[in-house]
């Protein structure tokens, strides 16, 4: 056998193996289908809270990452990091954010957006910062650092207003 034909009969057999390698792979699990918005443009339905704060609702598709999350709870003092990411779009998931605290009654105090976008909320009690962006891998990351002060809510009514001692 030529020396030219070996070399390309070894590269054929190589090629082969390695998209049949692949084929076995193909679940599509890397690509999960529900991660594409509707027709509509609109994300799929929520699953879920943020930890256990039952006012900060996160996109489904996006995935906690444990590793890089962390939480602290006192007497007097509550909050966190938490990291999602997702293969969302970026303007997606800020709209859905933007949409969803507001809807929770938090209110929007401010914006930053570069490569990534900053949005900053508070409630009387409460403030959310999130950092949104994109990774390399194309997923969306979303970070939320979370604080909630929880002998400020004792001197709060119920409409967030500060009740003379």
């Amino acid at each position: 056998m030529k020396k030219g034909t070996f070399i390309i009969n070894s590269f054929m057999f190589c090629l082969i193996a390695f998209s049949l390698l692949l084929s076995g792979c193909a679940d599509n699990s890397f690509f999960p289908k529900s991660s594409v918005p509707s027709a509509d443009g609109a994300l799929p339905p929520v699953s879920g809270f943020a930890d256990d704060i039952q006012d900060i609702i996160i996109p489904a598709d996006m995935e906690w990452d444990r590793d890089q999350s962390m939480t602290i709870k006192t007497e007097s003092f509550r909050g966190g990091l938490w990291k999602y990411s997702g293969r969302l779009e970026i303007i997606s998931v800020k709209d859905f954010m933007i949409s969803s605290m507001q809807d929770n009654k938090w209110k929007l105090v401010g914006e930053a957006a570069s490569k990534e976008i900053m949005l900053a909320f508070v409630k009387p009690n409460k403030t959310c910062m999130m950092v949104i962006s994109d990774t390399l891998l194309g997923k969306c990351e979303l970070t939320l650092y979370v604080t909630i002060d929880k002998t400020a809510s004792a001197s709060l009514n119920p409409f967030g207003e500060a009740v003379p001692q």
